[in-house]
């Protein structure tokens, strides 16, 4: 097939249908209703649902890009839950509203989430002014983080002036969060030597605040946890010299800590907005995502190609006997493209 016969989508010029529009109103009116319709659409992989989808997110664009972006992450066990429960009622009572979404590519694999249990935020999932979404099951971290990028799209519009991207600490998930947030927070635990460890993995260069939570169950350890995070950050250049990544406390089952948490997340934002860094990051967010998904776009196409699934079989077999390099088979696979 030839890629110039691919017809560019232009979504905003196509009228919306009836039931579109009313799902477009709907999500502008803050209806949960419509925003949950929304997200199912965009998460569907059925190709006209997709395209409906696009025209979807295109009429709302202008109307998202408002709220505040917030990853956190955190290894299973350090309250995430909890934190973000009580941040987010702590939020509500200040007059903010506030979605959570989150990026768990295991969710595919064991059917489950780290949102699917809504019982851990059980006083959160009652109120108006909050929206909890599970994972999406996308099968792959590319996937999810697709689909929660414009699902997060969609709760902007719908008015929540807060969004909250949960993640575990698996693998690319924690970068790939921080990839589409303007913040990205890390949970840790009072555990001596978890810099180390955190080091090796690379999150502290991606941190942009770090909190020591369940503070409250061994004081002395969690000193000691917050001066070897601050050693830790303090041997690397910061990603903005208008911002050191802070160390703070918190304990999210006493409500601790969720006011300076708040007020540094207030302060990060206060730092990069006149520099213009802010809003860069984000533009670069943006395109990043494009070109992420015109990879996944061609690599999809390239599978898709007769020329290649005929040739897919066999050429893979000679690569494996060693009867054919990578190099070549890849390259006889690619000038499948040409006809």
């Amino acid at each position: 097939m030839d890629l110039s016969e691919v017809p560019l989508l232009a979504p905003s010029a196509q009228p919306l249908t009836p039931a579109d529009q009313t799902l477009v109103d709907g999500v502008l009116g803050g209806q949960r209703r419509a925003l949950a319709k929304a997200i199912t659409l965009v998460e569907s992989t059925r190709a006209d649902h997709q395209q409906r989808a696009q025209q979807v997110l295109n009429t709302l664009l202008p109307k998202t890009g408002k709220a505040i972006r917030i990853g956190i992450s955190g290894v299973p066990g350090a309250g995430k839950s909890t934190f973000i429960e009580a941040l987010g009622l702590w939020l509500i009572n200040h007059g903010h509203r506030l979605a959570v979404l989150a990026v768990d590519p295991s969710s595919s694999v064991s059917g489950g989430s780290i949102l699917g249990d809504k019982t851990r935020m059980e006083m959160l999932c009652q109120r108006e002014e909050a929206f909890i979404r599970p994972s999406p099951s996308a099968g792959s971290l590319g996937g999810v983080a697709e689909k929660t990028r414009e699902a997060m799209l969609l709760c902007e519009a719908a008015g929540f002036d807060v969004i909250i991207v949960e993640t575990v600490g698996v693998g690319q998930s924690e970068t790939t969060v921080a990839g589409m947030v303007d913040i990205f927070c890390l949970l840790q635990l009072p555990n001596a030597g978890d810099d180390l460890q955190a080091i090796k993995k690379g999150i502290v260069e991606i941190a942009d605040l770090v909190v020591i939570n369940k503070a409250d169950i061994d004081p002395r350890a969690t000193a000691v946890v917050r001066a070897q995070w601050r050693n830790a950050l303090h041997m690397l250049r910061p990603a903005s010299a208008n911002w050191s990544p802070p160390v703070i406390t918190a304990s999210a089952l006493h409500k601790e800590g969720i006011a300076e948490f708040w007020e540094n997340v207030e302060n990060y934002r206060k730092a990069l907005t006149p520099t213009g860094e802010f809003e860069q990051k984000r533009k670069h967010q943006a395109l990043a995502w494009m070109w992420q998904m015109i990879e996944t776009g061609l690599h999809q196409q390239f599978k898709d190609h007769p020329g290649v699934q005929a040739s897919l079989s066999h050429l893979s077999r000679s690569v494996e006997d060693g009867q054919t390099t990578p190099a070549t088979a890849a390259h006889a696979l690619l000038a499948q493209l040409k006809h």
